[in-house]
């Protein structure tokens, strides 16, 4: 009941946004078109434009790329074309309603609500080994399942926006991440990454950096932030957050300290930033961490639990899916649930 009745506020907050946006918008201008032919009639505009929106009239071979390149300012707006059109082909001449800002940043709509997947490897190996060793070429397989079928791989930064409102997603979009800092990560997954034009989190702890042949040393993390991968924290040994028992106050504050302000330190000295995110260790986390966490800086931070994010989960107790070795496709496809249906009227 709770999250319908929050999801109800957020729709009618979507809702006084939209009437506001249209109340204010101008008429919409044609852009101008060529001259007519003496004796024939002017030829129509090739758009109309206001603050809100563009209409204009599909061209021969005209796809969402065309247009968001054409009215836009780049092809990667092009998912803002096809989610607000629901259409990916259009024929010639046919009406097409494109918006020039972003027009349900909640992504709620009286049917449901959007949830964003965060997806969690670990390690990439040329065969399985494990649960958490995955074979490179299932990991390929699965990347390009996601872009042979419209998923969009965002940012965690651009995910986090999401929850403050303050950036609307893509309706498919995935969010990748990789724990620990295994250097199998720079041979198996970014070449992938790179050739389909995604990106990724990795959250490693600090301890394992540079710890042996397969840690990823603080001069490739570097490397591959350069190559457009985000790095996030992980804690510094990786051990649970969550107080022991039998710890005590004092014993506990010594601990988070190591384990949470350590790590900042290390990222501002190699990375020359802090992180404002924190994957929990095991994905484990009790209310009275949540204080801690936020208190060294960390403005989200996600624990490992099968289920999707709405722009209203809470930050700092944000979930992602994890993807063991033994899952075939199907069971892979199964995470990239992206709307979660729910009578918000």
């Amino acid at each position: 009941m709770g999250r319908r009745v929050r999801g109800s506020v957020v729709l009618v907050g979507v809702a006084a946004l939209w009437l506001g946006a249209c109340a204010t918008a101008t008429t919409p201008a044609p852009v101008p078109a060529p001259a007519a032919a003496p004796g024939k009639p002017p030829p129509r505009p090739a758009a109309y434009q206001s603050e809100d929106f563009i209409v204009t009239f599909a061209q021969p071979g005209d796809t969402p790329e065309t247009l968001a390149e054409r009215y836009l300012g780049g092809a990667d707006k092009a998912w803002m074309v096809e989610d607000y059109t629901g259409l990916r082909a259009f024929a010639t001449g046919q009406e097409i309603v494109i918006p020039r800002r972003p027009w349900n940043p909640a992504g709620v709509t009286p049917g449901g609500y959007q949830i964003v997947p965060i997806l969690t490897y670990h390690n990439l190996a040329e065969q399985a080994k494990g649960r958490l060793v995955l074979a490179a070429a299932t990991f390929r397989e699965q990347m390009r399942y996601l872009k042979a079928n419209g998923y969009r791989v965002v940012s965690l930064a651009e995910f986090v926006e999401f929850t403050g409102l303050n950036r609307q997603l893509p309706q498919r979009a995935v969010v990748l991440t990789f724990d620990d800092g295994y250097r199998a990560f720079k041979d198996h997954a970014y070449p992938v990454l790179k050739e389909l034009g995604f990106t990724a989190t990795l959250f490693i702890y600090t301890d394992w950096v540079g710890a042996g042949r397969a840690a990823l040393s603080w001069a490739e993390l570097r490397e591959l932030a350069a190559a457009g991968m985000d790095i996030q924290a992980h804690s510094k040994t990786h051990g649970d957050l969550r107080r022991a028992q039998g710890e005590t106050e004092a014993q506990y504050a010594r601990r988070m300290q190591a384990e949470l302000e350590q790590p900042q330190e290390l990222f501002k000295r190699h990375l020359g930033r802090r992180s404002p995110v924190l994957a929990y260790p095991y994905g484990r986390w009790e209310e009275g961490l949540l204080p801690k966490v936020k208190g060294y800086g960390y403005v989200a931070a996600f624990s490992v639990r099968r289920q999707g994010n709405a722009s209203f989960v809470r930050p700092l107790a944000a979930h992602r899916s994890q993807i063991y070795s033994e899952m075939t496709l199907d069971d892979f496809v199964k995470n990239l649930n992206v709307f979660q249906e729910e009578n918000l009227r």
